[in-house]
């Protein structure tokens, strides 16, 4: 054998034992990476177990990962000056005392706009507030546009309003009286909530009237004046009131309505109507 030949042998056996090194190599690497991913797999569907079997250890974490998540989101809104955003509420809508006019009926949105352009306030609250003045109108028997009427005439349709003598909310419903109503919608703090104020005024109404006999002098047991020479003209005033209305829900056109309408009602004696119904 030749130098030359020896040589050629000699690479060719260095070129196999290297080829089979490298292929010993990958079959070894391909071995362990299907192990590794074996390995992989078998953890995640450990942890996965875990997880599915400890709720409230999964509940932990994906609290804390959404509280990390959202407190970075503010960070960065707060840098470029949005101060809303640690404040965002989504389901604040729920709370929101409004309706859309066109959920009404033709002649409840007649009523809603005319109290709206009187009263000076928007007509979303005031839709809801018929719409409710109907549902608790029918279920207490008691003409709806009457429950607005003394909403209007007590409180110009202002939730928060309070009276001298500590009457409050929409149907200036005197709290310390009657909060025993206000036990089933959480305590006397409901008397602002503008849907409680009108079902608990609705309810008073009810029983001043049915004390009274009639409607007229029912007015008078509700603002307190049954004992009084006369009422300061609130009876009549809510009466008016309740017919214009009345008058609108029958589909007869009423004069444009006029700005400063009456807002407030005769001042309350506590020791008046109001506390004998509690006798």
């Amino acid at each position: 054998m030749t130098a030359r030949q020896s040589i050629s042998s000699l690479t060719r056996s260095a070129t196999a034992a290297a080829t089979l090194f490298v292929k010993d190599i990958g079959q070894g690497l391909l071995v362990v990476s299907h192990n590794t991913l074996a390995l992989l797999g078998l953890a995640v569907v450990a942890v996965l177990l875990m997880f599915s079997s400890q709720a409230d250890l999964r509940h932990k974490l994906e609290t804390e990962a959404f509280g990390w998540l959202n407190a970075r989101q503010e960070a960065r809104a707060e840098a470029s000056g949005n101060t809303l955003l640690g404040v965002a509420e989504p389901e604040a809508l729920a709370r929101a005392t409004a309706a859309d006019p066109k959920e009404l009926t033709r002649q409840q949105a007649a009523v809603a706009m005319w109290l709206s352009r009187r009263y000076k306030v928007a007509p979303e609250p005031i839709s809801r507030l018929v719409q409710e003045a109907w549902v608790v109108g029918q279920r207490a028997r008691v003409e709806p546009t009457l429950i607005l009427a003394i909403m209007a005439i007590e409180s110009g349709f202002n939730p928060f309003a309070q009276s001298a003598v500590g009457a409050q909310g929409l149907m200036q419903v005197m709290t310390r009286v009657h909060d025993d109503k206000y036990e089933a919608f959480g305590g006397n703090l409901a008397a602002f909530d503008p849907i409680t104020n009108l079902r608990v005024g609705v309810q008073v109404l009810k029983e001043c009237i049915q004390r009274a006999g009639s409607l007229e002098d029912g007015l008078r047991y509700y603002v307190g004046a049954a004992n009084l020479p006369d009422d300061a003209g609130y009876a009549s005033r809510v009466l008016a009131e309740h017919e214009q209305m009345k008058s609108l829900f029958s589909g007869r056109s009423l004069a444009p309505a006029t700005a400063g309408a009456e807002k407030t009602s005769p001042k309350r004696d506590l020791k008046q109507e109001q506390l004998a119904l509690l006798e």
